[in-house]
């Protein structure tokens, strides 16, 4: 009962082997990627919110209309959490705050040149 295994290489090969592919290589993720536009902050219309939908009750204070690359995002975040005192995180080019900070992001947007507005009620 013993089988003869075919050698690992051409396992390999089979399962690595691309058939058809739509839009050229995969393997280069960066040719799928679209150029981020990085406008100055005085030309940035950005509005704040605070929400609760889907997110089990609790209140996140999103700020969406960012038109910046992430790691601009990721600095102003950093900021924006040291002066609410709370956590934060970055999803699909909006910014999250734990809890409703609307008024201090608010003013700390404006202190740094974005035209801001408190969006919603």
């Amino acid at each position: 009962m013993t089988e003869k295994r075919k050698s690992d290489k051409t396992t390999n090969a089979k399962a690595n082997r691309i058939v058809y592919s739509e839009f050229g290589n995969s393997a280069d993720p960066s040719a799928f990627e679209r150029p981020v536009q990085e406008l100055p902050p005085n030309q940035q219309n950005v509005r704040v919110q605070a929400s609760r939908k889907g997110r089990k009750g609790k209140t996140v204070t999103v700020i969406t209309g960012f038109q910046s690359k992430p790691e601009t995002l990721a600095s102003l975040l950093k900021q924006l959490k040291a002066q609410c005192g709370a956590g934060g995180t970055v999803k699909d080019n909006e910014i999250e705050i734990q809890g409703d900070h609307s008024q201090k992001i608010v003013q700390a947007l404006v202190a740094l040149g974005y035209k801001a507005k408190v969006s919603g009620g």
